[in-house]
């Protein structure tokens, strides 16, 4: 898979660190840039393949020191940098699946049956 102008090889349960992404720690987030999909010598269409991932946090990397100088000149610069970084967790890799609407019809169940108890009780 290509994110952040870089590729990376990934399989259900690695985990990477990326470029920043959207969003916080505990969400889920699918990737489609994938270049190559199979094993071995099976090859999927890479058209339908994604990779689901789950944002563990928002780091920086580590600092990286950029000192320039130049001789007999008396010119000297030390600056610092930490690149924004994402750490993700590969939970899926494979074709689409829609799973999103069934949660939501289930949350919207229990709100329903919570509300004739609490009227119930008065």
């Amino acid at each position: 898979m290509r994110t952040g102008g870089k590729q990376y090889r990934v399989a259900a349960g690695d985990k990477i660190a990326v470029e920043k992404l959207a969003g916080e720690a505990g969400d889920t987030i699918t990737l489609g840039d994938i270049l190559l999909a199979g094993e071995g010598d099976d090859l999927a269409d890479v058209a339908k393949v994604t990779v689901s991932a789950e944002i563990i946090a928002q780091a920086k990397s580590e600092k990286v020191v950029v000192f320039k100088k130049r001789r007999r000149h008396n010119y000297r610069r030390k600056n610092g940098h930490r690149q924004q970084m994402t750490l993700l967790r590969i939970t899926a890799v494979g074709a689409e699946e829609k799973k999103a609407p069934a949660k939501k019809a289930a949350a919207k169940k229990t709100k329903t049956e919570d509300a004739p108890a609490a009227a119930s009780a008065e």
